[in-house]
């Protein structure tokens, strides 16, 4: 059975969950957040997504969004190279990295695992994606997004996960990145 998810309404809005490989926990340091944050605004403001709910844990990423230009998976999978080879870099290069070696060598092993791999690989290959059909769908994952950080035991109050958009939701002025919330 294809292990391939496939996004069936071209205009719909989906809910998303991809992971790094071997669900490492690579989102540790701010800079690291970060470049997801400013990819997920590039794309927001240059390539037609539209974001209704994001949570960014250490190993995966949950959004629920829509590509206003019809192709959703185009959009993830230029969102993800992206992000892979940007993230990959900035772990080369960070001298203060004190998983590098065992990081770049995991993702390295990765890689050699999957033909469509030349050289490490970052981000799974599956997207899960879940067509958003009704209201009440919506408010299920936005609720499953909003509450992973409880559910991990980080927080106790969805507000308080800084890479969410709990606080979008809330109206609170420190939010990392803008949604839509029309």
């Amino acid at each position: 059975m294809s292990r391939k998810y496939k996004f069936g309404e071209k205009d719909g809005a989906y809910f998303v969950s991809f992971a790094t490989v071997y669900w490492i926990d690579v989102f540790t340091r701010v800079g690291y957040f970060d470049i997801i944050i400013e990819s997920l605004d590039y794309c927001r403001k240059n390539k037609g997504m539209e974001i209704y709910g994001y949570c960014i844990m250490p190993s995966h990423v949950h959004l629920i969004f829509r590509s206003s230009l019809g192709n959703p998976s185009g959009l993830m999978r230029d969102f993800k190279g992206f992000t892979s080879r940007k993230m990959l870099k900035i772990i080369e290069e960070n001298i203060q990295e004190s998983r590098k070696e065992w990081l770049l060598w995991m993702f390295e092993k990765a890689g050699k695992k999957n033909s469509n791999v030349k050289f490490r690989q970052f981000w799974q290959q599956n997207n899960k994606p879940i067509e958003i059909w009704s209201l009440k769908v919506f408010e299920q994952k936005l609720n499953y997004i909003h509450n992973n950080p409880i559910a991990s035991g980080f927080v106790t109050n969805p507000i308080d996960w800084k890479y969410s958009s709990a606080r979008n939701y809330e109206n609170d002025d420190q939010t990392v990145l803008e949604i839509d919330l029309n």
